[in-house]
């Protein structure tokens, strides 16, 4: 089942409980998939898809910290809410020390003279992509290479 069929389904069960705060924010998936398929021509493919809720949930963050600066913690509520929903569709994270044993991997096959941050993370984020935020990712890949 595709993200977007689930995300219909669970839209489904939304509005049969009334849930207000999680049917907006499937309406806003199923809306931002919309503009997507215009945008490109095609319906949106599985790891389309999967980008598009990811980049929805780093937007819901950034609200959240920019509303937390603000002092709107009423915003900030909603917006959390609105990420844990968005969440629930994307794959488990890696935990910081699985994400750290990437990283060592990759810097080992990464010669001394060309071990810099961009050449590890442009060995590193094809296998996390998706599966870390590239924020964790980038410190952990400073932290190591200044620990080499």
């Amino acid at each position: 089942m595709s993200v977007k069929d689930q995300i219909s389904a669970d839209l489904k069960e939304a509005m049969k409980a009334r849930d207000q705060v999680r049917l907006d924010t499937l309406r806003s998936v199923l809306s931002a998939f919309t503009y997507k398929r215009v945008e490109a021509g095609h319906d949106p493919t599985d790891d389309e898809q999967l980008a598009l809720v990811q980049k929805l949930v780093k937007q819901r963050n950034d609200s959240i910290v920019e509303f937390t600066k603000g002092g709107r913690p009423e915003l900030v509520e909603k917006e959390t809410r609105e990420r844990d929903i968005l969440q629930h569709y994307l794959p488990a994270q890696k935990s910081a020390d699985e994400v750290r044993a990437i990283v060592r991997t990759a810097l080992a096959a990464i010669p001394a003279e060309g071990r810099n941050q961009g050449a590890a993370m442009k060995v590193v984020m094809p296998q996390l992509k998706g599966l870390a935020d590239g924020n964790i990712v980038r410190q952990i890949v400073t932290e190591e290479l200044a620990n080499a």
